[in-house]
């Protein structure tokens, strides 16, 4: 497992170029190619509302274009960025109920489906579909485990974006256009914030603050450190992580009193919009809430890497299968074409808020921050997120969530360390 896991999650100090529980048995799968496959296609999400849910709608547009004898059948579950989700979907698979095709987060969160046989080799679909010559080689390698490929990334994401509401930091004196270039910077800029009654730094349940604690490891600890936690070259137990978990602690005083009451991003990211709060770390899926909002960027808000992470992208895509049993293989087979596509991936990306995975997707008309990221992803190093399954397999990050869950309630520094290392000694072998 280790040798696999580090294959995924280790950092790529490397530029990426861009232009622009056992399985069900397997069905004896029909020779039809996509394109004459008929019927429903069951696709399991986590889009289901809000601004990705527009993204998905206008990447179930091009597939209905591209294959009108297929229906598309939504089998979306909400919340958690895609837990609640994935708890459903195991239960499916256990019983041997898969459907078409499931989202998960590309990278080490597919391990244990691989682990358990229950995805199926997409290497020749890969080649059949001439994926490989379209999606960089660096990405393909981060798909790659032992030599296979299981899943098709409809996107890339980056995990370490600050949001911020210009109107309120100009209100504390703080010059929109030149954001901390670290943490002790970016706290002292959080105590203007306070100072004039609004809450510095929005932030949600439980996985959003699995992502801001993953922004405060990647900051205090630079890439070779945070990759470290990962593959076990760096200790938790050091004074370095020490140090790190004890900023988070801070970064959590500066937030919204509710934070746990909140169930979802978009909600802490409202509270940016409306200027209630500063800061946000989100996903650049907040980029599309903010478009579709009608919010204008560097007039009503800005972005900018979290302190400490310039010249780092946190790398996460979104990536569709093909479970082992699937009622409609073919059917399947086209959705994942159209995934893979550059047609699909302008659609689905312009209005989701990410960059494409596929090369040869046309980005002309995409925002300034999506035009940024695409130039940032081809030059900066690259590093696996946490809480969003690049980094870890589902069963560790769960472990970890939970620890850091309780530790916003406790505040005990010593209590995470130790927990966060006991969990990477159980699971990191």
């Amino acid at each position: 497992m280790r040798r696999r896991l580090t294959l995924i999650a280790a950092a790529a100090t490397l530029g990426l170029t861009l232009a622009g529980c056992g399985g069900a048995e397997k069905p004896a799968e029909s020779a039809a190619p996509p394109s004459e496959a008929t019927g429903k296609v069951g696709v399991f999400t986590w889009w289901a509302d809000g601004s990705e849910k527009v993204g998905l709608d206008a990447l179930v547009k091009v597939f209905n274009t591209d294959y009108p004898n297929l229906t598309f059948d939504n089998l979306a579950v909400a919340g958690g960025a895609g837990s609640q989700a994935k708890s459903v979907l195991a239960a499916q698979l256990k019983a041997g109920n898969p459907p078409d095709s499931f989202q998960a987060h590309a990278g080490a969160e597919l391990q244990d489906y691989i682990d358990a046989e229950q995805l199926e080799d997409l290497t020749s679909f890969y080649a059949d579909n001439k994926l490989t010559e379209q999606f960089p080689k660096d990405l393909v390698d981060r798909l790659t485990v032992d030599g296979k490929i299981y899943s098709v990334p409809s996107n890339i994401h980056r995990a370490n974006v600050v949001w911020a509401n210009v109107g309120v930091l100009k209100d504390a004196g703080i010059d929109p256009t030149k954001p901390a270039t670290d943490l002790d910077g970016w706290f002292a800029d959080m105590d203007k914030i306070k100072a004039k009654g609004k809450t510095p730094l929005a932030v949600a349940g439980s996985w959003t603050q699995v992502q801001l604690f993953e922004n405060v490891l990647l900051s205090s600890l630079g890439v070779d450190g945070y990759n470290g936690l990962w593959d076990g070259k760096t200790d938790w137990k050091g004074a370095d992580v020490t140090m790190a978990i004890e900023a988070y602690k801070k970064a959590l005083s500066y937030t919204n009193t509710d934070r746990d009451s909140l169930s979802d991003w978009a909600p802490a990211t409202q509270l940016v919009q409306d200027g209630a709060a500063a800061y946000n770390v989100m996903g650049d899926w907040a980029e599309a809430k903010f478009a579709q909002d009608g919010d204008v960027a560097g007039t009503d808000y800005t972005y900018f890497p979290t302190p400490g992470t310039a010249g780092v992208f946190d790398f996460l895509a979104d990536s569709f299968t093909l479970p082992v049993g699937a009622p409609n293989p073919n059917g399947a087979k086209a959705w994942l074409t159209t995934i893979g596509s550059a047609e699909g991936q302008s659609a689905f990306n312009k209005a989701k808020g990410s960059i494409p995975a596929n090369t040869t997707a046309k980005t002309d008309d995409f925002s300034e921050y999506q035009k940024s990221a695409i130039k940032d992803f081809s030059q900066d190093k690259i590093v696996s997120s946490l809480a969003h399954g690049a980094a870890v397999p589902v069963a560790w990050l769960n472990d970890l969530s939970t620890a850091v869950s309780k530790f916003g309630g406790d505040g005990n520094v010593a209590g995470l360390q130790d927990s966060a290392a006991a969990i990477a000694d159980k699971f990191a072998k």
